[in-house]
């Protein structure tokens, strides 16, 4: 008998087919437990940092509204070489040195009206402006992003 080899009988094998399914319940149940945690953790990371000029010399350029990325109450603006899809025309700004600001706003004919004023830093990322025809109250913009040619500000 010391050279055969013993054969599994159906009470070991019941046994294995038990244990195999049991290892195979526990590591159902634990991914689950792994995985809800998982899924938290991940839906509550802070959203992604979005980009803020280092300085007010980055926002100098004119800004024409790209409307088609606009979100809520986030006004999105490109600069105005940049290819927008054809439109009746598109506000914007000019944020020039000293102090200096043009608004442009959509004229009878489908062109841009001018608007000189001023801005004036409140803090790293916010603009106070002042147009000179005092047809308005002055306004806060406030930089939320700037990266990739896109510039996304709140007007308060």
């Amino acid at each position: 008998m010391a050279g055969r080899e013993a054969r599994p009988t159906a009470t070991t094998s019941r046994f294995y087919v038990k244990r195999v399914y049991l290892l195979c319940l526990m590591l159902v149940f634990f991914s689950r437990l792994l995985f809800i945690p998982l899924v938290l953790t991940a839906m509550c990371q802070p959203p992604r940092h979005q980009a803020l000029p280092t300085s007010m010399k980055q926002l100098e350029g004119t800004w024409l509204n790209s409307y088609e990325e606009n979100r809520g109450d986030t006004i999105a603006y490109r600069p105005n070489t940049y290819a927008f899809p054809p439109s009746r025309g598109r506000t914007g700004f000019a944020i020039k040195p000293y102090g200096r600001f043009v608004q442009f706003d959509i004229a009878p004919t489908d062109g841009l009206a001018e608007r000189p004023g001023t801005w004036t830093a409140e803090g790293a990322t916010r603009l106070r402006i002042h147009l000179e025809d005092n047809t308005e109250p002055d306004y806060t913009l406030e930089v939320v992003a700037l990266e990739n040619g896109l510039l996304r500000v709140v007007r308060r």
